[in-house]
């Protein structure tokens, strides 16, 4: 079955917002105005950077994701905390480390975050297909492998969860 980001139980979700430890969320989260903050090489290489440090996720394991030029997909396994508790903090985090690298201040993330609660071993790997296709479907690249902007825990010896 393939992965679709916006399911009918995607709304309930975010309305009474209620997330499980050590469950899957695939979530997305914007630039502020949907700037285009990440659509130049070194941009977007500095982010990648602070996106895929675990100490940017301090409540939750990162097991794949994607940096498009204005928006985040993260596939992630919740700690002991709540999704919120995981995503503000990374959202607060790298913002800082990429104004800090950019000399600037201000926003780098929009409020607020999209989330989809992704259960078993099938809906895990739809998902991750999913999010590192991003690029292709946006017409970014032809291939996957050529989008360097991404990356996943499957890539390694580690286990994903």
């Amino acid at each position: 079955m393939p992965f679709i980001l916006d399911s009918p139980g995607q709304t309930s979700l975010r309305r009474g917002r209620r997330s499980l430890p050590g469950c899957a969320y695939f979530i997305t989260f914007t630039t502020t105005s949907r700037r285009r903050l990440f659509a130049n090489w070194e941009p977007a290489a500095q982010m990648s950077r602070f996106l895929a440090d675990a100490e940017s996720w301090p409540n939750a394991k990162l097991l794949a994701w994607v940096l498009m030029p204005d928006h985040f997909h993260g596939l992630l396994c919740l700690g002991a905390r709540d999704l919120a508790a995981s995503v503000g903090p990374a959202k607060g985090a790298t913002a800082f480390r990429f104004n800090r690298w950019r000399g600037e201040t201000g926003p780098v993330w929009a409020r607020g975050f999209h989330d989809r609660a992704v259960r078993g071993e099938d809906a895990l790997r739809d998902a991750a297909r999913y999010l590192v296709a991003n690029p292709m479907r946006a017409g970014l690249v032809e291939r996957v492998g050529d989008y360097p902007f991404w990356n996943a825990c499957w890539l390694s010896d580690e286990s994903p969860l």
